[in-house]
């Protein structure tokens, strides 16, 4: 073979060794550059969720392909980030699948390596010496289980992380969960760590006072922050007042909440002003809660918080107009709150009468819609299953629809989340009355009284359970002109006291009662019972204008307007019989209209939510 066959052999060799000789791995990245997972790393940090997702999962199933494609280190951060995206996605079950596997990643990860926690070679961008925290995957595993209402699953993955190993966050939601099983030891343990990391975090601060931990010891766990940082010398001040709250101590606690805002630099606070509000709601000082309420909105148009009280209070006056509006309001804020559902349900709710003023009907037309009411407390149940007021309003729905023992269940759940507002044990007690367990009712009401002290309302409560056993009807009388001598103007307590007046027949003396009542306030109900008082006593004239002035108050009170039709009929009887033959004519079909037809009431049950109280 001559040179130049062997030099075109050599050069044809060379060529068929380039072209079927095995490539060389590429790496990861090329010097300065970056990779894929840096990629989708910095699209989850600049909040490109919607890509996030859909990059990640083509990745994951081309490693599900080929297993060698990416290290162990960057599927477990494909994981990470494609769960992180379903999370907010608000796919929570699936988040929590894929957050399971990638710790099971993780922990292979662990134990096969002693590999660097990068995204690539050791050329990779400095970002990517980290990979996603394995405490912050649990986080935000337990945040999924609790979106999924499986919060014994949210404390057993938040109770695997070691005690030193525990952010803030993780406190507070571990002391949330706890406080909410009933498990108050560990629930204060918690809520102690977040304020000895965070001294200032007032919520935790908030959830020891309602643990029955001392005001006294609570401050001093802020004490020295409260020396060193300048212009917080109102949070001792701040402690006091709702500890005070948190003992039932109404009076206390508004004295020291007004002593508050009326601080130069605290002067209308929107947070101070909706404590304050509930404060007299609690009290039973309606006027001023709604007053206080009012001033609040004015200065936060937003504001949501209290408003399902302040839409039962405006629904307890007849301002129906009014709470339509706020529950326009609210829904265009936001519809994913309790507050919305609430407000729009007190049209619903409280159309018929009950034991109490408290649950007084506001709408006639609604009396027999309580289904509707029903469904929308479910729905605020849903959105928020430590909702006082949503309970309540369920809990009134399904009493006024005769399932009382159903109600029972809502109202001591009520009471459980806030054992210091009177109006849950009213419900309760009602529910009682209703299904005649008095004795059940009796023993509730001595609790409560010895509980929350002898004061105007716990004294009017017992009073009324005492009302129900004849008995026992010298004690309601001593008990209630106890409740009147603290509080003249205590509505409740008036209606209470005509009520067992006008069983001894005792008419002037009832008059002589609301008259005083109505000198410096004027009610609905009051107007309607003097207006029954004077019937009695044969003061037409009167008794009309009284009726008329309660329907002023409110157009939609029933036994008002019953009352003025009977004295019409009265005075004519021929103008009463061609009434009726009117009536007779018009047939009954219009009714059926007015109230809601069954098949409605039923398609709104339908949709009930129920909580998993049950």
């Amino acid at each position: 073979m001559d040179p130049g066959e062997a030099a075109i052999l050599e050069s044809s060799l060379r060529i068929s060794y380039r072209l079927f000789a095995p490539l060389p791995r590429l790496p990861a990245a090329l010097p300065g550059r970056m990779n894929v997972i840096d990629h989708v790393r910095d699209m989850a940090a600049a909040g490109l969720h919607s890509n996030v997702r859909l990059l990640s999962s083509l990745l994951l199933t081309m490693s599900n392909n080929n297993p060698e494609l990416f290290s162990p280190s960057q599927k477990y951060q494909l994981l990470v980030y494609h769960a992180d995206s379903l999370f907010h996605d608000k796919e929570y079950r699936n988040a929590v699948s894929k957050y399971t596997m990638a710790l099971q990643q993780k922990k292979a990860l662990s134990k096969t390596s002693k590999v660097r926690p990068s995204t690539g070679n050791s050329t990779s961008t400095p970002q990517g010496q980290c990979l996603p925290s394995e405490i912050e995957v649990k986080y935000k595993m337990a945040e999924c289980y609790t979106m999924l209402k499986q919060d014994k699953d949210a404390i057993a993955i938040l109770d695997g992380i070691p005690s030193r190993q525990r952010t803030p966050k993780i406190n507070m939601m571990l002391a949330n969960l706890y406080k909410k099983a009933g498990q108050e030891r560990p629930s204060v343990t918690s809520y102690k760590e977040v304020l000895r990391q965070c001294p200032l975090a007032l919520d935790a601060i908030l959830g020891l006072l309602s643990l029955s931990v001392k005001g006294a010891e609570v401050a001093s766990m802020t004490m020295n922050v409260i020396q060193t940082v300048p212009n917080l010398d109102w949070l001792s001040v701040w402690i006091k007042a709702y500890a005070f709250v948190h003992t039932g101590d109404n009076s206390r606690a508004i004295n020291t909440i007004c002593s508050l805002e009326k601080k130069s630099l605290l002067r209308d606070n929107v947070d101070l002003l909706g404590s304050l509000a509930d404060l007299y709601f609690r009290a039973g000082d309606n006027k001023n809660s709604v007053l206080k309420f009012e001033q609040a909105q004015m200065l936060d148009p937003y504001l949501i918080k209290g408003m399902d009280v302040y839409g039962y209070l405006l629904a307890r006056e007849g301002r129906l107009e009014d709470v339509e509006n706020l529950g326009c309001r609210l829904f265009n804020i936001s519809d994913q709150h309790a507050e919305p559902w609430v407000v729009s349900g007190s049209l619903f709710s409280f159309g018929k009468q009950g034991q109490y003023p408290c649950f007084m009907g506001c709408h006639s037309f609604y009396s027999k819609r309580y289904s509707r009411a029903l469904y929308l407390g479910a729905k605020a149940i849903q959105l928020n299953s430590n909702s006082v007021q949503a309970l309540l309003l369920k809990g009134a729905a399904l009493r006024n629809m005769g399932r009382v023992q159903e109600a029972i269940i809502h109202f001591r759940e009520a009471i459980r989340l806030a054992p210091c507002r009177l109006d849950c044990y009213e419900g309760l007690i009602e529910c009682y009355l209703a299904s005649n367990s008095i004795r059940e009712a009796m023993v509730m009401a001595n609790n409560v009284y010895k509980t929350l002290g002898a004061n105007a309302q716990t004294l009017t409560l017992l009073a009324t359970v005492c009302l129900e056993d004849p008995v026992t009807q010298e004690k309601a009388k001593t008990l209630l002109d106890k409740a009147l001598n603290q509080r003249p103007d205590y509505i409740k307590a008036v209606v209470k006291k005509a009520e067992l007046l006008s069983r001894e027949q005792k008419y002037e003396d009832g008059i002589a009662l609301l008259r005083n009542a109505l000198a410096n306030q004027s009610d609905c109900v009051l107007h309607r019972i003097l207006g029954d008082f004077l019937v009695a006593v044969n003061e037409y004239q009167e008794a009309m204008d009284q009726y008329s002035i309660a329907l002023s108050l409110d157009p939609n009170d029933q036994k008002s307007l019953e009352g003025m039709q009977k004295m019409e009929k009265e005075e004519s009887p021929t103008d009463a019989t061609q009434e009726e033959d009117v009536d007779d004519m018009e047939g009954s079909g219009e009714e059926g209209d007015l109230e809601g037809s069954d098949s409605e009431a039923a398609q709104w049950a339908d949709q009930e939510q129920w909580f998993g109280m049950q």
